[in-house]
C-alpha cells in the first residue's frame, strides 16, 4: 500500500464513519420517543447498529493513522467542516414518517452499497461490510414494512409519508455521485463505484413506493455538500450536543 492510496483508505473510512454516526445520532433521538415500546426498542437496536458500524470504521481510520488516536478522537473532536457524511443523514429526525422514509432510503443505498463493498480488495473494509450487510437485511426489512404501512395507512400517515417524500427526495442524488477519492478507490478495486449502484436504487424504492400506494417524486431539485465538508445548520447542532460531555471532560472514561 502506497501513502498515496493510504491516505485515501483513511479519508474513505472516516466519511463512512461519518455516515453511519450521523444517522446512528438522529435513530437515537427516538429513544424513549417511539411510537410504543416495540418500536421504541426497535429503533434504539437500530441507532446502536450504525453506531457500531462507525466505531469499526473509525477504529480502522485511526489504525492506519498512527498517531495514538483512537475512535473517540475521530468521533468527539473534530468540527463541522471536517465531518463528510451525506446530508440526508444529518437531517432532524422529524415525525416517524419521516424518519421511516429516510431509513428507507438509505436501507436501500445499503443493501446495493455493502455486497460490492465486501468485494474490496481490502480485507478490513471488506469484513465491515460483511458485518453491517447482515445488520442491513434487517433494517430494510423495517423500513420496507413501515413504508407499506403507513403509506397504504390512514389518510394522514399518507400525508406525513408524501410530505416526507417531498423533503427528502432532493437529498439522495448526493449518494450516487462519486468524487475523485471514490473513484480511484473503486478503480484500484478498493471502494465502491456509487453511480453505478443509482438505477438498482431507484427500481427498488420504486417498487416499495408502488407497494404503498406512493408516488415516486419526480422533483429536479438537489442538494449537495456533504462529502466536501459543506453542511445543513442542523449538523453543528448536532455536534455540539454528542460532543459536549467529551469536550467538557477530555479523556474521561466511565
Amino acid at each position: 500500500m502506497t501513502a498515496v492510496q493510504q491516505q485515501d483508505i483513511i479519508d474513505y473510512a472516516l466519511r463512512l464513519g461519518d455516515d453511519s454516526l450521523v444517522l446512528g445520532h438522529r435513530v437515537s433521538e427516538w429513544t424513549s420517543n417511539g411510537p410504543f415500546l416495540e418500536e421504541d426498542i426497535a429503533l434504539s437496536n437500530v441507532a446502536l447498529d450504525f453506531i457500531g458500524r462507525a466505531r469499526m470504521f473509525y477504529t480502522y481510520a485511526a489504525d492506519l493513522m498512527g498517531e495514538g488516536k483512537t475512535e473517540d478522537d475521530l468521533a468527539y473532536l473534530r468540527d463541522e467542516r471536517q465531518y463528510q457524511n451525506f446530508l440526508i443523514n444529518e437531517l432532524p429526525r422529524g415525525d416517524f414518517a419521516f424518519t421511516i422514509v429516510r431509513q428507507l432510503f438509505v436501507d436501500v443505498f445499503n443493501s446495493h452499497f455493502l455486497p460490492l463493498l465486501c468485494q474490496s480488495k481490502d480485507e478490513t473494509l471488506a469484513a465491515i461490510a460483511a458485518k453491517s450487510e447482515k445488520e442491513t437485511r434487517y433494517h430494510l426489512r423495517r423500513s420496507r414494512d413501515w413504508t407499506i404501512r403507513l403509506g397504504d395507512g390512514t389518510e394522514e400517515s399518507k400525508q406525513r409519508m408524501l410530505n416526507a417524500l417531498d423533503e427528502l427526495w432532493g437529498y439522495t442524488p448526493e449518494m450516487f455521485e462519486p468524487d475523485a477519492l471514490e473513484q480511484r478507490l473503486a478503480e484500484a478495486g478498493i471502494g465502491v463505484d456509487t453511480a453505478s449502484i443509482k438505477d438498482a436504487w431507484l427500481r427498488d424504492v420504486s417498487a416499495i413506493l408502488n407497494q404503498a400506494t406512493l408516488p415516486v417524486p419526480d422533483a429536479e431539485w438537489a442538494i449537495r455538500g456533504g462529502r466536501t465538508g459543506y453542511h445543513t445548520e442542523h449538523l453543528s447542532h448536532l455536534l455540539s450536543v454528542m460532543q459536549s460531555v467529551h469536550r467538557a471532560y477530555p479523556g474521561c472514561q466511565w
